[in-house]
């Protein structure tokens, strides 16, 4: 009975999209865990106390979705806005 109230074509685009965030949430909780220079998992690395790694650190936070547009224009669809906007 709940199958067939759930699985209707209707509710597919939901499921993807909850199923679009929750994977993004996933990533970004396994990229922190396992990259983040001020998470330790591990006892023998919390032990060590605070690190004075600034290297570490930066290579975190400007990884490589952050170098790919650092110098672009905050645009969605450059060429419709330039035609919309740049007189003739």
């Amino acid at each position: 009975m709940a199958s067939s109230r759930w699985l209707r074509p209707e509710v597919y685009p939901l499921f993807a999209a909850t199923g679009t965030a929750v994977g993004i949430c996933i990533m970004q909780l396994a990229r922190n865990i396992y990259t983040n220079p001020e998470v330790r998992v591990k006892k023998e690395n919390r032990a060590a106390g605070v690190l004075e790694n600034y290297e570490e650190g930066e290579k975190y936070a400007q990884h490589s979705v952050r170098k790919f547009v650092r110098g672009k224009k905050p645009e969605i669809m450059p060429s419709l806005n330039q035609f919309f906007s740049d007189p003739k």
